[in-house]
């Protein structure tokens, strides 16, 4: 082993090192230089990730569109039920959509058009997807998937069904549509869903009526809401606004009167008072009886007054 001469071993004793000297701005160079060379490592790392993020898709891509042009149908429809069954519906679409054409007239036609129904669904386009499980009962009625066909059908029909605010022919096809599968399955295990489903759309319908009618109301077209509030109790007997509706055409029956030309004043006293009974009797908890009952009262006054006025007293 080296020895170490006397000398060095005394110019080590006598002077050591002193962390005062130290030079703080080569020790903040030093974390910069550190950070420097951490910061261009991550950025490499990212970079390759990234490159190899875009050469994966770019595979992808590469392998998609050699199945999109290759003219090996039963290959191209065995990946388009591979990119169907992973939820890659846009790219199965056009695939299937391919395939409708080269098998028709085969045993695979059914399977096809099948999933292309399907892919119209997933891909959210309700109206088209409805046509096409329409157009898949009616080209294969005997198939063991025209129940499910004839379910999406009338589903898609209600997926598209309008809002309350806007026309709702859509919806009046709908509730068709549903209560025709109804008929066709009875037995069905979808048939509690159709119900189900029918009962929502009823419930649009019933808005759309109820806020036509309310708009008369607050309008002041007092004879045109008391038509149009008793149309909606009539055809909607279970409404939830049943108990509002009744108010509303209380009180429309008692404005009407109130706003009419003498001759048919006292006529229209006497309906508003029947309206008035028949509130309380049906509504007794309402909190709206205190308000009947002052509009009762009122248009007995009314009365009294236009009787007194009828006798000359």
């Amino acid at each position: 082993m080296p020895q170490r001469s006397k000398q060095g071993e005394e110019a080590c004793s006598e002077k050591p090192m002193n962390p005062i000297l130290i030079n703080p701005r080569n020790i903040r160079s030093c974390h910069v230089i550190q950070k420097t060379i951490f910061a261009a490592m991550f950025k490499k790392a990212h970079s390759a990730i990234v490159l190899l993020a875009i050469m994966m898709v770019f595979a992808g891509c590469s392998k998609y569109q050699k199945v999109l042009k290759s003219n090996d149908f039963e290959k191209k429809f065995e990946m388009a039920k591979v990119y169907y069954d992973n939820g890659k519906y846009q790219k199965a679409f056009p695939l299937f959509e391919e395939l409708i054409t080269v098998f028709r007239g085969t045993s695979k036609a059914e399977d096809v058009y099948y999933y292309y129904a399907y892919c119209n669904y997933h891909l959210g386009d309700y109206m088209l997807a409805g046509y096409h499980f329409d157009n898949f009962v009616k080209t294969f009625p005997r198939g063991s998937r025209a129940e499910d066909g004839q379910f999406m059908n009338a589903k898609c029909y209600f997926l598209d069904s309008a809002d309350p605010s806007l026309d709702q022919a859509s919806t009046t096809k709908a509730i068709d549509e549903l209560q025709l599968f109804i008929n066709k399955y009875p037995e069905s295990p979808k048939v509690d869903e159709c119900n189900d489903l029918i009962d929502r759309l009823r419930f649009k319908l019933e808005t759309k009526a109820y806020n036509g009618a309310k708009l008369y109301y607050r309008l002041g077209e007092y004879k045109a809401a008391i038509f149009a509030l008793r149309n909606m109790l009539k055809e909607f007997p279970d409404t939830k606004f049943s108990e509002e509706i009744s108010f509303m055409i209380l009180r429309s029956s008692y404005l009407l009167a109130d706003n009419s030309i003498d001759e048919k004043k006292m006529e229209r006293f006497e309906k508003t008072l029947q309206e008035c009974d028949d509130f309380i009797e049906k509504y007794p908890r309402s909190s709206d009886v205190k308000n009947a009952e002052s509009i009762k009262e009122d248009s007995k006054r009314q009365l009294e007054k236009l009787k007194n006025l009828r006798d000359g007293i």
